[in-house]
C-alpha cells in the first residue's frame, strides 16, 4: 500500500460512525469539547473514528492515540474490551481508557493524562 493510499473502511462501519457522532453521551460529550479544535496541545483528535473493523470513541492520528470511554455496560463485556485493544496495539495504536464516571468528576485529569502522548 502506498503513503497515499487509505485504508477501505467498512461502508457500514463508516455510516455507523457517523450515526455514533449523533448519539454522543454525556461524558464524551464532555471530553469531545476539551479535545477539539486542536485544544490539548495542539493535537487533532477525530471522535467516533472507525479504524479496521472498531468505531473509537476519539482518535489521535498524529499520536497514534486512542481514547476510551467505559460506562456501565463495559464492565459485561471486558473480555471484547482487550481483544479490541490488543488488535488495536497490534496496529501500532496506543490506547488509554476513563471512565464516564472520570470524566464527569474529574475532566481536568482525564485531559492531562490523554496529553502524555
Amino acid at each position: 500500500m502506498s503513503s497515499t493510499t487509505k485504508p477501505t473502511i467498512d461502508p457500514i462501519t463508516r455510516q455507523h460512525a457517523r450515526e455514533n457522532r449523533h448519539r454522543q453521551s454525556p461524558a464524551e460529550t464532555k471530553l469531545w469539547k476539551a479535545l477539539r479544535n486542536h485544544n490539548l496541545d495542539g493535537y487533532k483528535f477525530r471522535r467516533q473514528h472507525p479504524i479496521g473493523p472498531y468505531i473509537v470513541d476519539f482518535y489521535c492520528h498524529e499520536a497514534n492515540l486512542v481514547v476510551e470511554l467505559d460506562g456501565r455496560s463495559h464492565a459485561a463485556q471486558m473480555e471484547y474490551d482487550a481483544a479490541r485493544t490488543a488488535w488495536l496495539e497490534s496496529q501500532g495504536c496506543r490506547v488509554i481508557r476513563f471512565s464516564n464516571v472520570q470524566v464527569k468528576r474529574d475532566i481536568v485529569s482525564v485531559v492531562e493524562d490523554s496529553a502524555g502522548l
